[in-house]
């Protein structure tokens, strides 16, 4: 099972970066990110069951289930500074990720967490929820979060395949509560859009709340996909939002010095 795309991490990697992508996502939304980031930044975007290489297998539907094998996967590249960026359902999962971490006796501490797109963790949601959805109400509501590339939605047959972990995705991130843990010690940075309508500034800042470390948080023009090209999503990452996670790396660089 590689929990990691693009094969097994660099050795010689000073810090890596952990990237957890949105419900349905995968490594596809931090394509290219290597190449806007420091040379001695690795991206190591995660693939969770149930997409892309791991298509075959059973998505899961529960935090209390995926945080076990997955910080049991990662805990051998934790062995050098770290980061995690994880955008909306991913912020959760980077979290719960960085709390396994924290205070273990066999890894680093995470070193630096990014959160995008995502309430604080311990805020109830009020929005809208897509689990229980039939299958075409669903894929209706998939296209207005604007997540999924036209030339996918346009392929009925396509999406139908990746129903299953976009519904257990949905699943999991709808029902997910903190699991039992600490506050994180490392900063937290937090990002989001302007006209996301899947959270609000103040949830957003509510993050501050979740650690002991330092917290900021940048706004940007744009919906729950900022972070994309606003003109040509095909493009790759925005570069503004490339900007400010380059910026994050490098003052984390320093203090590790």
């Amino acid at each position: 099972m590689a929990w990691i795309a693009g094969g097994e991490p660099r050795a010689d990697a000073a810090l890596r970066l952990f990237c957890f992508a949105h419900a349905g996502g995968g490594s596809a939304l931090f394509r290219w990110w290597d190449r806007h980031l420091p040379p001695h930044v690795e991206v190591c975007p995660v693939v969770l069951p149930g997409r892309e290489s791991r298509l075959r297998e059973q998505p899961i539907n529960r935090m209390d289930r995926l945080i076990g094998p997955l910080s049991e996967a990662l805990r051998p590249y934790a062995d050098r500074p770290y980061a995690l960026f994880g955008h909306s359902m991913g912020a959760a999962v980077a979290w719960e990720v960085a709390r396994a971490f924290t205070g273990s006796v066999v890894t680093r501490d995470p070193d630096l967490l990014f959160v995008s797109g995502r309430r604080a963790p311990h805020l109830p949601t009020s929005r809208r929820r897509f689990s229980d959805l039939s299958k075409d109400d669903l894929l209706a509501e998939l296209a207005t979060l604007n997540g999924t590339p036209a030339e996918v939605m346009d392929q009925r047959s396509l999406l139908e395949v990746f129903l299953p972990s976009l519904r257990a995705d949905f699943e999991l991130n709808e029902r997910y509560s903190p699991l039992p843990g600490a506050r994180l010690d490392c900063p937290i940075s937090a990002l989001l859009g302007d006209a996301d309508p899947e959270v609000d500034p103040d949830e957003v800042a509510a993050w501050g709340e979740a650690t002991n470390g330092g917290f900021t948080m940048r706004v940007f023009g744009g919906d729950h996909f900022y972070l994309k090209d606003l003109k040509d999503a095909r493009r790759g990452p925005r570069r503004e939002v490339m900007a400010a996670v380059r910026e994050d790396l490098q003052e984390l660089a320093q203090a590790i010095r």
